[in-house]
């Protein structure tokens, strides 16, 4: 079988799996669950900035509060398979880019791969907690930090990664201010289609703002040789406290994540699929 003969049957399975109503639905619940996290991170980010709470302000933070609800194992199982299959789907999504120009289509396939892997780690998270298990996103953030560290050239690695994630928190601000989000939703008419544009708008800025921390902290981690300044969003988030006004930016970002969270439950709903 030649290149382009295998080629074209992956993008011909992909195809038809990308045809499939159920995997659709299911790619649905997932930007819904999704949504859910948001919403969770962003209550628990105004928490710690009001001083109500001491929660972790990240993923394992919102999946704790879930499995600590009665009935929130049958949430937590939601969220397993919405985000596995809204990652399959973003890993479907990247064998279909069309080929019209070379160089973006490999782009567009390395953030489509990117989205996956993002949602199916959330996913093998959920996953822990469903069982009973648990994680801390922030010590596996330093465990793995800490791991580059003590490897040849880890400090490069750490400084790559740290710049890859400003770029990524970049693009999400750009793509709320420049309101690039909408060309992957259906937006409404009327007063429905504002409030969510206005909710993406806030929110990809809120969440690009909070990312773009998270790789500052890779960079301290890396020019101070110190795993401990790695410690994800959650420490990204509870950084804020100590700069000027700390607290009422944090409660600023907190507001955006919960208002992505509710764009996108609204993006279950009205996605381009």
């Amino acid at each position: 079988m030649t290149s382009d003969s295998a080629a074209k049957s992956v993008r011909k399975v992909a195809r038809k799996a990308e045809d499939s109503t159920p995997f659709r639905t299911l790619a649905r619940v997932g930007y819904a669950v999704n949504g859910l996290l948001h919403l969770l991170i962003g209550l628990i980010a105004v928490g710690v900035a009001t001083g109500t709470s001491g929660a972790k302000a990240d993923q394992s933070g919102a999946l704790g509060q879930l499995a600590a609800t009665p009935g929130g194992v049958f949430v937590l199982w939601t969220v397993v398979i919405g985000l596995a299959a809204l990652g399959l789907w973003q890993v479907v999504q990247a064998f279909l880019v069309p080929a019209y120009d070379p160089k973006r289509k490999w782009a567009h396939r390395v953030i489509e791969l990117g989205k996956g892997v993002a949602y199916l780690a959330i996913s093998g998270t959920a996953f822990s907690f469903a069982l009973g298990a648990g994680s801390d996103a922030a010590a596996s953030t330093q465990d793995f930090t800490a791991g580059l560290l003590a490897a040849p050239g880890g400090v490069l690695l750490i400084v790559l990664l740290g710049l890859l994630v400003l770029v990524i928190g970049g693009f999400f601000v750009y793509r709320g201010a420049a309101r690039k989000f909408t060309e992957a939703i259906a937006v409404p008419t009327g007063p429905v289609g504002t409030a969510i544009v206005s909710l993406g708008v806030f929110g990809y800025v809120a969440k690009g703002l909070a990312l773009g921390v998270v790789g500052i902290l890779f960079l301290v981690a890396a020019l101070t040789a110190s795993a401990a300044k790695a410690t994800g969003l959650d420490g990204a988030l509870k950084a804020l406290i100590v700069l000027p006004f700390g607290p009422g930016i944090l409660i600023v970002v907190g507001v955006g994540l919960i208002a992505f969270g509710v764009y996108s439950f609204a993006r279950a709903r009205y996605a381009r699929l």
